[in-house]
């Protein structure tokens, strides 16, 4: 799956795509405020995690500016079963693109693509230690849950409190259903 919002563009990432990734992620402020990456970040996990099988209904992407000039990787966002069958909307964006929106602008596509699969909510949490993740999930619509719960980060080594959201993608009666035969 592709997507193409005003200013970018998000697409699958390929092995190629290693380097990029590799740069744009190794910044422990920003590892630091994922539950997954692990810190210090080496470029054999930038190979590991574009070579993850993701489910075709969970993908993930990573996020290019585009411009006259090459497109920039600036972060990725994408979906994850949380274990319990709940999904789960995850994000980075590398710190020298922080503050342009470019969260906010990825993350509608791709709710956008959430919503089109059948997919009917979505959950997403925050370390406390973040307040600016928590700002763009409320402008995406989510809302708090009123729960905070420790989340293992593997980049702090350490469970972290996390704040968590959900967000309605779908009533049920916008859920297309299979036709009775």
């Amino acid at each position: 799956m592709f997507a193409r919002t005003e200013r970018l563009l998000l697409r699958p990432g390929w092995p190629e795509d290693a380097p990029a990734v590799y740069e744009a992620i190794n910044d422990q402020a920003i590892v630091r405020n994922l539950g997954s990456a692990p810190w210090p970040y080496r470029r054999e996990d930038a190979d590991q995690f574009l070579s993850l099988e993701r489910p075709v209904l969970h993908p993930n992407f990573l996020i290019f500016r585009r411009s006259s000039e090459s497109p920039q990787l600036v972060g990725s966002i994408g979906f994850g079963d949380m274990g319990s069958g709940d999904l789960e909307i995850g994000y980075w964006i590398a710190r020298d693109h922080w503050g342009r929106g470019y969260a906010t602008e990825a993350a509608r596509a791709v709710l956008d693509i959430a919503r089109t699969v059948g997919h009917r909510e979505m959950l997403a949490e925050h370390f406390v230690d973040n307040p600016g993740s928590g700002k763009v999930l409320k402008k995406l619509g989510f809302r708090p849950t009123g729960h905070i719960a420790p989340r293992y980060s593997k980049g702090r080594g350490e469970k972290v409190d996390a704040v968590q959201f959900k967000l309605q993608l779908a009533e049920d009666s916008d859920v297309m259903r299979p036709m009775a035969a």
